[in-house]
């Protein structure tokens, strides 16, 4: 199904116009395929995720693929989240750190923008959100509020060692004296990683995902995925769950026990994750998105990681300001501290449902 049709004469000389699609199931090849090839394609633009947010979390995905002819020139996931608290939000991507347009050209990236700003008029969205890892040129407002840190890998794990402050050396190895034991694995850890991660998230007083909704990401990409866990005499203290494509680690979520803390256990997990990414060959970690000048920022930049900026880009259909969804907004501020105080069976009762809602 063709959505927008782009004849900029950028395409000089071509014999046909850009168009944009929406993608079905039978072009997951060549969409993953095409992600491949770009610098810019990552683990969260797989096609996989479009039946992972449909099926786990009942929410509807569009793909969109700009062509030029018979080549893919550019692809842009997008999920449709419906919120009592949000409104119709129409998200790329949703529920992880960033997504926005893959491209060959600005070209390209003005076609499925464009195509992008109809499908969310078309659904009766709310508002557009293109969380983009670098910026496009677009009239759309855009916030700044979000970065992601990253760490350049090295073949050799001492490499990446050596160039810690004495300092973090010190305390990884003070940590390790814990009695502290890293092992990953796929879906076999599953209820380990969803058990403390439960707890740790009512502790920020944050709504969780389902146990299905990890399930079928690991069934969907168990090539591209691993859980990690950190124990202490057999008992997990901290878990983190990590996504692997085009040379590239992207930390996902991770969590602790009230434990964690106490035993610096983070210090000893991702050491372990850090020296298996690059005996995996990866080049480069994602240590997920953080707040600019928050406490998640300092502990990443203990082990020498980098800021990049996110861009986040907004279009509301029908007009209006940029939405303030974030944490410091006062009315949300209250919802977070009440979540906090609630036993767990009732926030594993009421999160999942809630969780799916919060794009």
């Amino acid at each position: 199904m063709t959505v927008a049709v782009v004849p900029q004469a950028a395409l000089a000389g071509a014999s046909a116009p850009l168009a944009v699609e929406i993608a079905t199931a039978a072009h997951a090849g060549e969409w993953n395929a095409f992600l491949r090839q770009q610098p810019h394609g990552s683990f969260y633009h797989l096609y996989e995720w479009s039946g992972i947010n449909r099926q786990a979390l009942r929410n509807p995905s569009f793909n969109l693929i700009a062509r030029h002819g018979d080549e893919i020139r550019g692809v842009l996931p997008l999920t449709l989240v419906a919120s009592p608290m949000f409104g119709r939000v129409l998200c790329s991507m949703p529920f992880v750190n960033y997504g926005g347009p893959v491209s060959v050209d600005a070209v390209a990236t003005e076609a499925l923008v464009r195509a992008a700003r109809e499908r969310a008029h078309e659904l009766k969205a709310d508002y557009l959100e293109l969380r983009c890892a670098s910026a496009i040129d677009t009239d759309m407002p855009v916030s700044t509020r979000k970065i992601s840190m990253h760490i350049e890998l090295a073949p050799d794990p001492d490499t990446l060692w050596n160039k810690f402050t004495s300092k973090h050396r010190t305390n990884i190895r003070r940590a390790q004296k814990n009695n502290l034991e890293v092992r990953s694995g796929g879906i076999e850890l599953l209820d380990v990683f969803y058990s403390v991660m439960e707890q740790s998230w009512r502790a920020l007083g944050t709504p969780f995902y389902a146990r299905s909704y990890f399930e079928a990401i690991l069934q969907a990409l168990p090539d591209h995925t691993r859980i990690f866990v950190c124990s202490q005499a057999e008992v997990p203290v901290a878990v983190a769950f990590n996504g692997y494509f085009n040379g590239v680690v992207e930390g996902l979520w991770a969590g602790g026990t009230e434990l964690s803390r106490p035993l610096q256990a983070n210090y000893v997990l991702y050491w372990d994750m850090m020296r298996d990414a690059c005996v995996r060959g990866c080049t480069r970690y994602h240590l997920g998105r953080s707040t600019a000048d928050s406490g998640a920022e300092d502990f990443k930049k203990k082990w020498n990681a980098t800021a990049s900026q996110l861009y986040w880009y907004f279009h509301r259909p029908n007009g209006g300001e940029m939405p303030q969804l974030n944490v410091d907004n006062p009315k949300y501020k209250l919802a977070i501290q009440l979540w906090q105080k609630l036993p767990l069976w009732v926030t594993r009762l009421i999160g999942p449902p809630l969780a799916r809602s919060i794009p």
